[in-house]
């Protein structure tokens, strides 16, 4: 297939254009999912994005465009590190780390990232990966950089790592590994 996709920033006023895809990453995540797979049944575009989208103090989504298709997006986040304390979607847990290991009051995480099945392995990944990054690292006083990869997704895992980004530790027992950028 001959690709030629547009990206774009998609503005708030823009948010519904990625609803389906992340309605699709949840499945895809509970579908992979060997821990817990039930805690997505409560995780959707209006539980996952739009809170987050209140809670964070900078959002930036990326969305990958075949056509007026939407085949990809990623979405990443300045945000409190205080709203890590406890709490993802519908679960409490402890916190997602450890704070005293983050040296700045914000942090910047890579949130959701979901590219439909038919478009992986064409560079779309690493095209959005890396816009994303370059808009977390524009943020100077951002040190800490939190990827939160769901159990049995390992090819996401392995993206990440492939990228730089170490696995820190698990939460939830084992329902999400943590990775950071150091």
């Amino acid at each position: 297939m001959g690709l030629s996709i547009q990206y774009e920033i998609v503005s708030e006023d823009n948010i519904f254009i990625i609803k389906d895809l992340c309605n699709e990453l949840m499945a895809y995540q509970k579908s992979k999912a060997y821990i817990h797979p039930e805690f997505f049944d409560n995780m959707s575009f209006e539980t996952r994005v739009l809170p987050a989208m209140k809670s964070s103090k900078e959002n930036y989504i990326i969305a990958a465009n075949d056509g007026d298709e939407v085949v990809g997006y990623a979405y990443s986040t300045i945000a409190p590190k205080t709203i890590y304390s406890g709490g993802f979607a519908t679960l409490q847990c402890d916190a997602f780390f450890d704070f005293d290991s983050v040296e700045t009051e914000d942090v910047g995480c890579l949130s959701q990232f979901f590219i439909k099945e038919n478009y992986r392995n064409t560079g779309i990944g690493t095209a959005m990966f890396n816009m994303s990054m370059d808009w977390l690292n524009s943020f100077k006083e951002i040190k800490d950089i939190f990827i939160f990869v769901s159990n049995g997704n390992e090819n996401a895992l392995n993206f990440y790592v492939n990228k730089g980004f170490k696995v820190s530790h698990e939460i939830l027992d084992g329902f999400i590994t943590v990775l950071r950028n150091k």
